[in-house]
């Protein structure tokens, strides 16, 4: 059967968001195709204002409508202490914890020599460059606990060094409601390591 070219020019686009198979994507077309005009309109203007509207923070890279996003704007947070993330989906992970007040440096990814990741291509000489006008006391390395990330948290830590401030990491362990016998060596072996008092 022959499909015709501008279904099958969407699922092509479709499945070039990540985690969209062919699969999906033809479903998700499919229903745009199914839905009415109205709603795909939203969408359209959605996603138009993604790309229009939002921009990087010229302080910390997270997405923002002006050029400071409103964490770096607000009054009520703590200025002396930054949560360096990778990307800006973890600023929005941790903002819905409502457990951090500090402010955000986004790095825009985690060094990766092998994919040609240096530190040149991340957002650390604008990290440093805030030691220059902020009072900062503390950097939390709140980075994803594989290789890259653990590589990025080594190298940054010997970076703030010179700097005195305190360097920690958000800690690693077993999830809430998670059972022993099903977590992996490691993730039990750094709850055991990242132990708190009750």
């Amino acid at each position: 059967m022959q499909i015709a070219e501008p279904l099958l020019i969407a699922i092509g686009e479709l499945s070039k968001l990540p985690g969209i198979g062919k699969k999906t994507a033809q479903r998700l077309a499919i229903h745009l195709l199914k839905c009415e005009y109205e709603q795909v309109e939203k969408l359209i203007t959605a996603i138009n204002d993604l790309k229009l509207k939002l921009r990087f923070c010229s302080r910390c890279f997270n997405l923002s409508e002006e050029d400071l996003c409103n964490i770096c704007q607000s009054e009520k947070r703590d200025k002396f202490t930054i949560c360096v993330v990778e990307e800006a989906s973890d600023v929005i992970a941790i903002e819905k914890t409502h457990e951090f007040n500090g402010l955000y440096h986004v790095l825009g990814g985690v060094l990766s020599p092998l994919a040609g990741i240096t530190p040149d291509s991340l957002h650390i000489k604008e990290l440093l460059k805030r030691f220059e006008n902020e009072n900062i006391k503390e950097i939390i390395l709140a980075l994803n606990p594989d290789i890259e990330g653990e590589t990025t948290s080594l190298y940054l830590s010997k970076l703030m060094k010179p700097f005195g401030v305190n360097v920690t990491r958000i800690a690693r362990g077993l999830p809430i409601g998670g059972d022993l016998e099903f977590a992996d060596e490691a993730t039990i072996g750094r709850a055991i390591l990242n132990r708190s008092t009750f």
